[in-house]
């Protein structure tokens, strides 16, 4: 497949991993929650955190004030779930600008796309 081919499940998740991240930009709870699974991991330099921790981080307001995703990978795990991975440039609302990478796995349930489990990774500058 080239560049130029349209890649339905590539679209698919990566309009779904950026809803997240516009959600940190928006401090919308709601839209975050909408997005996470009811069992989601997520595994972070901090530690573990559920989906209610995940959505409680926008208890006063946005987290995020701009980020951009870049080198985007996305593959099939089987045919309902789907692994994301890239990398994140972004600045908090109150600090410097950062960078990770992320590798997220979303699955296909009836009502669509929810994320399972996301795991960051600080990018550390050679």
């Amino acid at each position: 497949m080239n560049d130029d081919t349209p890649d339905p499940l590539q679209d698919a998740i990566t309009a779904r991993e950026t809803q997240v991240w516009q959600a940190l930009v928006d401090g919308d709870a709601t839209a975050d929650a909408a997005a996470l699974a009811a069992d989601f991991l997520g595994v972070y330099a901090d530690g573990f955190a559920d989906r209610a921790a995940h959505i409680g981080q926008l208890q006063d307001g946005p987290t995020v004030a701009h980020f951009e995703l870049s080198q985007v990978q996305v593959r099939p795990l089987g045919a309902d779930h789907a692994l994301i991975s890239y990398r994140a440039d972004f600045g908090r609302t109150n600090g410097p600008p950062e960078a990770m990478f992320v590798s997220s796995i979303w699955a296909r349930r009836a009502d669509g796309w929810t994320n399972i489990f996301s795991q960051d990774t600080a990018y550390v500058a050679h």
